[in-house]
């Protein structure tokens, strides 16, 4: 091999290490970006799960209090 040819394939192998690098640090900033997204997608879940809880008990307590207001009437008619 001529000192030439040499010297070309230690850049194209630099050139395809450098390459590689880069191909993992890319990869690695897209997972990242997409374990922040499910974790906010998760976190919105919850919140909103919760949200819809406490409707359901409020919706519960007005409705067992309206509920039980012919019962007491009724005790009161003659």
């Amino acid at each position: 091999m001529t000192g030439g040819a040499m010297l070309k394939a230690i850049q194209t192998k630099i050139l395809l290490a450098i390459l590689a690098a880069l191909l993992v640090i890319a990869g690695a900033l897209a997972y990242r970006r997409h374990a922040a997204a499910r974790a906010a997608l998760l976190r919105e879940q919850q919140e909103y799960e919760k949200f819809r809880q406490e409707v359901e008990q409020d919706k519960k307590r007005r409705s067992s209090a309206a509920a039980g207001e012919g019962k007491v009437w009724q005790k009161y008619i003659p």
